[in-house]
């Protein structure tokens, strides 16, 4: 059975290592690099778990099968008006693709956008000359693109394509 879910203040160092499984097995798809992360302390991972559990703003999300994490996201709400919301982190453990934890976690993080009052959702994903597994599905949960592409990250050739989805 999935279960998607907050992630607990308490559970910032199992955060940790799904985040830098993450940018291991897919670091083309992240603005961040594994050797920019994984440099960071104890400390620090978890004082941003537990930061975005009191924020308000932040809705850090597990998917979860058999009590196993095999998926994370991370929604936050725009700072400026709280109308738009945007979604980080997506990424879904090799093991489990193609099993509904990606649809999941979308469903849950526009779900919580959609309660705090947000109007509209927005990603960014690595552009390709095909259409990705994770453009498919963001293409498949209805998000649509919003504009150029830009670069990934500072010197890269990949280039990544907003994509946003409206909410209510």
């Amino acid at each position: 059975m999935l279960i998607v879910r907050a992630v607990r203040p308490e559970e910032w160092a199992i955060y940790r290592d799904t985040r830098l499984k993450a940018l291991q097995d897919s670091p083309d798809a992240y603005g961040s690099l594994y050797g920019d992360e994984v440099v960071r302390t104890d400390a620090m991972w978890a004082e941003r778990i537990a930061a975005a559990a009191a924020s308000g703003r932040d809705h850090v999300l597990f998917a979860l099968q058999a009590a196993r994490v095999v998926g994370m996201a991370w929604c936050k709400l725009a700072p400026e008006t709280g109308l738009s919301a945007h979604l980080y982190q997506m990424w879904v453990d090799p093991a489990a693709r193609g099993q509904g934890a990606g649809h999941a976690l979308l469903k849950e993080a526009a779900g919580w956008a959609a309660r705090q009052g947000a109007r509209e959702i927005g990603l960014g994903v690595t552009q390709a000359d095909q259409a990705t597994p994770a453009m498919r599905l963001y293409a498949a949960f209805g998000f649509q693109p919003a504009g150029s592409a830009e670069p990934l990250r500072a010197g890269s050739t990949l280039m990544m394509l907003p994509m946003r989805l409206q909410l209510g």
